[in-house]
């Protein structure tokens, strides 16, 4: 069989199965959540030693550090797969219910309810955790996924996805339900990509690229998840040591992952007093400064910035810093450059913080806090299937209702149209 061809019958399994998933109760379907989760603990080791062999693969590759650190799978990542199952396990089920419902003068009831989407496909890179995630929140939403991880987390994502499905299979969960495509082949994602016949919508998660390249050839519905090139504002009315301690969490808690900011915006009024302090923090976590004229003459390590830092997601520990006029000057840099992702503000003055949630065009909006927090688990979503920096259907974290669509369901009493 060529690759086309096992992508294919990936396809026919995956569409079988989802009808299958359409009759699981939700008890059902959450006690087979359990039996993962259990599965999952049980071949921990087995999960760490095949992890072991695409760590060694992607130091010979010569993968970066953050590139690295998103591939392994510590024990703490494990028991967050682990929780990250359980919490979705307990989170109520919106198969079913009912969006809204209305009755027409001629007496047909007419109600809006939520309904699977059908079969899902997930193309990602690095993050083997992303595995776990993405068939749990599937499964609990009666979708059936079919998941393509990149080279590099190969023998993770296999070892993930064996337990997911020995573990599920002991409870009921019906067969090809979540389904991991054994091949590295490229030609993989390119058949996945104009299935038309068998799966009704595409995830890609991943860098810049991937999602370009899903995007350009599918012919199947896709929700981007694009760069996260976050922002946080430093007002001229904001608690200084708030800023300090909020950048740099924002910054360097996890450099790696999407949304971790990228470029550091700063009142002119408070660059003199914020921009040396903020120096001296992230110069001592080993973060690379780049910023404009003003930053360079208050940070004497930071080197100029360039046009091109402003559109960059590094993901690693590098910063773009700039110095503005106001909210306003804020708010026009962060909808020029920004990706949509993520965007905070630090401070105290309540006209300038309804300016800046009302205008900046991004998915998720801070006051106050850390862009880190966007996230499904910290948003108390559950695991999530990612953050789309789209508009349709879904936008930020995708949760279990972002996985759902929806059905008219008409009841009447032998009504006919006149």
């Amino acid at each position: 069989m060529d690759v086309k061809e096992q992508i294919l019958k990936i396809g026919e399994d995956a569409l079988a199965a989802s009808r299958a998933l359409a009759k699981l109760s939700t008890r059902k379907k959450n006690a087979i959540l359990e039996a993962m989760a259990e599965e999952l603990d049980a071949q921990r080791a087995f999960i760490q030693a095949e992890n072991t062999k695409d760590l060694e693969a992607g130091k010979e590759a010569g993968l970066n550090v953050a590139m690295l650190d998103r591939l392994e799978l510590t024990d703490a990542r494990i028991d967050g797969m682990i929780k990250g199952l359980r919490d979705v396990a307990v989170l109520s089920d919106p198969v079913g219910n009912e969006i809204s419902t209305w009755n027409r003068p001629n007496g047909l009831e007419i109600r809006k309810i939520r309904v699977p989407i059908g079969v899902i496909g997930i193309i990602f890179e690095s993050r083997p955790n992303v595995t776990c995630d993405a068939a749990a929140l599937c499964f609990k939403t009666s979708n059936a996924v079919i998941l393509r991880g990149g080279k590099e987390a190969i023998h993770s994502n296999l070892a993930i996805a064996k337990a997911m499905q020995n573990g599920g299979k002991a409870k009921g969960m019906p067969d090809n339900a979540i389904q991991l495509i054994p091949t590295t082949d490229r030609e993989a994602v390119k058949v996945m990509c104009q299935m038309t016949d068998y799966l009704d919508l595409i995830i890609p998660r991943g860098g810049e690229g991937l999602i370009k390249a899903v995007t350009e050839m599918s012919h199947v519905p896709v929700i981007k998840h694009y760069k996260g090139i976050c922002h946080t504002y430093i007002d001229a009315a904001a608690d200084l040591p708030m800023g300090w301690k909020i950048a740099e969490n924002a910054k360097c808690q996890r450099p790696g992952v999407c949304n971790a900011m990228e470029t550091l915006l700063v009142h002119k009024d408070k660059a003199a007093e914020f921009l040396p302090k903020m120096g001296e923090i992230l110069e001592a976590r080993g973060v690379e400064l780049r910023g404009d004229e003003t930053v360079c003459r208050y940070i004497a390590s930071a080197k100029p910035a360039t046009e091109e830092d402003w559109h960059e997601e590094y993901l690693e520990m590098i910063l773009a810093i700039r110095v503005v006029d106001d909210v306003d000057a804020a708010v026009a840099h962060i909808n020029k450059y920004g990706s949509g992702h993520s965007d905070a503000i630090v401070t105290q003055d309540e006209k300038a913080e309804k300016t800046f949630l009302a205008e900046v065009d991004s998915s998720s909006v801070y006051v106050n806090a850390s862009t880190r927090f966007t996230d499904g688990a910290e948003f108390g979503m559950g695991a999530e299937i990612g953050i789309s920096t789209d508009k349709l259907h879904a936008r930020g974290p995708m949760g279990l209702e972002e996985l759902t669509t929806y059905k008219f369901v008409i009841e009447g009493k032998g009504q006919i149209r006149e």
